[in-house]
């Protein structure tokens, strides 16, 4: 657990962790203790059954001690961003005066690096609040290409994240989103637009059209969220940034024919076979 002194400013807590403050987006907000923990309690039990909805988390969390009902259960997960829509976190929510763009990979053959890139944001607890995790995957190799953390859902760490992985890395063939209103907001599909990157966006509640993204998040909580409990988003940062270079470049996955993300993304090679998004999702 990484300490630093409270009451200092997010600009010293960068300074002394050594954070670039490029990674975050933060803006000033409080709520309680009791709220905090029971949105870490939500978070932890969605990744374990993800087709909970308010009227379950409410009976999980009454069953361990909690006297809460299904009104505040429900408002806490709306700001989280997650209901159980197919078992797909809901953390965008679609604005309906966006283009929403049609699903294009429904079974592609993914063969190749830079043929698709993924992005999504997931909610994650903090000993001292809370944050919004966004990044950017290649979906042959399940490298990590850019992340960015916020603890608000304003498009612009995402237009951000998507600015890096195309200034850092060869322009995909395909994009792929949810329908959320940060990812069908005109300053992020300008940015695609631009670059002559066809947009696939998700089918409403079909949680597996963005598998690849969902299985990361799924392993950046168990593997270093939940085990490290970080209390600010600056430790936060300094957490992920050792994670995601330990998962890119030495954490070993069966589906890459245990080779690392970094070096199938690399030589675009190493997964046993080409697999279609369909096959992919079983």
């Amino acid at each position: 657990m990484i300490e630093v002194q409270a009451g200092l400013s997010l600009r010293r807590q960068c300074e002394i962790l050594e954070v670039p403050r490029g990674r975050l987006y933060y803006t000033a907000a409080t709520e309680s203790a009791e709220d905090q923990q029971l949105k870490r309690l939500i978070d932890e039990e969605y990744l374990r059954h993800p087709f909970y909805g308010n009227r379950r988390m409410t009976v999980y969390l009454q069953s361990q001690g909690w006297q809460v009902n299904r009104k505040r259960v429900r408002r806490l997960m709306r700001e989280m961003g997650i209901e159980a829509i197919g078992p797909k976190p809901n953390t965008s929510r679609r604005d309906k005066a966006h283009v929403v763009y049609p699903y294009l990979l429904r079974d592609v053959v993914i063969d190749r690096p830079d043929q698709v890139w993924s992005t999504d944001i997931t909610y994650v607890p903090l000993a001292q609040g809370f944050a919004y995790l966004v990044a950017i995957v290649d979906w042959y190799s399940r490298k990590v290409l850019a992340w960015r953390i916020s603890n608000t859902l304003d498009a612009s760490f995402c237009v951000d994240c998507l600015q890096q992985a195309l200034g850092d890395f060869d322009k995909p063939e395909i994009f792929n989103t949810d329908q959320g209103c940060q990812f069908t907001s005109e300053a992020f599909t300008s940015v695609l637009k631009t670059h002559g990157i066809a947009i696939s966006m998700d089918g409403r509640g079909r949680a597996l059209d963005n598998v690849f993204i969902e299985r990361l998040w799924r392993s950046v909580k168990y593997e270093d969220i939940y085990l490290n409990g970080y209390a600010t988003i600056p430790e936060l940062v300094v957490g992920l940034s050792k994670y995601f270079a330990f998962y890119n470049e030495e954490r070993r996955h069966q589906s890459l024919d245990y080779l690392a993300p970094a070096e199938v993304y690399a030589k675009g090679i190493g997964i046993q076979a080409a697999e279609t998004t369909a096959t992919a999702c079983v």
